[in-house]
């Protein structure tokens, strides 16, 4: 699958399964609802006002001011800044993810979408080197929090989750890092629920 990111293009083969423009993932064992979405699916959740729907329950963040705020002023609460956009069929499913959880995890937690699109949030995707969406960063009182989930970037989480508990288990493990002291965790999940994937840049 061929993807382009703040204009670098690069072509995307997930571990296990090399995936053609209309598979965005493969199917998961472990859910009802399979991760495997093609054009007809995507076009079925927009149908749904899914993208309406996560808008107003998800704040979104369009410019730099927003996320430099956003960062600066979550206090004793895990930031998540979710890295994407609302055409992307798998942002969607992540997207749902994230407001299903959002009332569990208040008390400790706060949701906040990036659009990738936005061109003032650029330095942003650059920083993070936000090259696949969507991309999840996690923040703790102005700290950026890496989590080791046996992948080569510990600097965000690439890929949606397969449940909602899953995400879960993810911010409060980062919860508990961060205040411990911790500015890296452990992936509380088993190998098998980790997205795993390969760049391969074009031209390189």
């Amino acid at each position: 699958m061929e993807v382009a990111v703040g204009g670098r293009p690069l072509f995307v083969h997930y571990l296990g399964t090399t995936l053609d423009k209309k598979q965005m993932c493969r199917p998961s064992p472990y859910e009802k609802e399979s991760f495997f979405v093609d054009e007809a699916e995507s076009n079925s959740i927009r149908d749904k006002g899914i993208i309406r729907q996560m808008s107003f329950l998800l704040r979104t963040l369009a410019t730099k001011r927003e996320v430099d705020t956003a960062i600066r002023d979550t206090l004793d609460k895990v930031l998540i800044l979710r890295f994407g956009c609302a055409r992307d069929a798998i942002c969607l499913q992540l997207d749902d993810i994230l407001a299903k959880s959002s009332g569990e995890i208040s008390k400790f937690a706060v949701i906040a979408l990036v659009d990738v699109e936005a061109e003032d949030v650029q330095v942003y995707v650059k920083y993070f080197d936000i090259t696949l969406i969507p991309s999840t960063v996690f923040f703790f009182n102005a700290h950026h929090m890496k989590m080791d989930s046996g992948t080569a970037d510990h600097t965000k989480w690439v890929g949606s989750f397969q449940c909602k508990q899953d995400f879960i288990d993810v911010v409060e493990a980062i919860f508990r890092g961060a205040m411990k002291g911790k500015l890296i965790v452990s992936c509380p999940l088993p190998l098998e629920s980790i997205p795993r994937f390969q760049l391969l840049f074009k031209d390189v």
